[in-house]
């Protein structure tokens, strides 16, 4: 059961939108290791992320289809564009995952022209951290109100 749990925050870091800002508290919160949630996490995150900005260019001729049959470009990237062109590779990379996700704050920095080899590190970068960030506020905030609670009840 307990392998079941972290086959979950694996797949769910892995899932766009879902990633780690959102798996790696619930696992906490589910009772798991904080560092082994963090880890699994983080490599759930970064093997979807990998093939993002490697396969970049297929996903790109994809993404121009899917554009022009659709006639238009969502706000999300229009948002994505203008932060990357304030910010750039390494301030866009720490920036994306909690405004527009990781999957797409690698596409995007790719298509403005980073190169594969610095969007890698600055997104492996920016998900550790942000991994260790919301890892260690959760544990320390959960078990901040769960020590709370049981001393209320004494």
């Amino acid at each position: 059961m307990l392998l079941y749990k972290y086959l979950l925050i694996f797949l769910g870091a892995a899932t766009p939108w879902l990633e780690v800002l959102v798996v790696v508290p619930l696992g906490i919160v589910w009772g798991l290791s904080p560092i082994l949630v963090m880890v699994v996490g983080f490599m759930g995150n970064m093997l979807t992320v990998i093939p993002v900005i490697l396969l970049f260019d297929k996903l790109k001729a994809w993404y121009v289809r899917r554009r022009e049959e659709k006639g238009r470009s969502s706000s999300r990237s229009v948002r994505a564009v203008r932060l990357f062109q304030k910010y750039g590779v390494i301030g866009f990379a720490l920036l994306g995952p909690i405004l527009i996700g990781t999957h797409i704050a690698a596409f995007i920095g790719m298509a403005m022209g980073a190169t594969k080899r610095r969007m890698l590190t600055w997104m492996g970068i920016s998900i550790a951290l942000w991994v260790l960030i919301v890892g260690l506020l959760t544990a320390f905030g959960f078990d901040f109100f769960v020590q709370d609670t049981k001393a209320a009840h004494y």
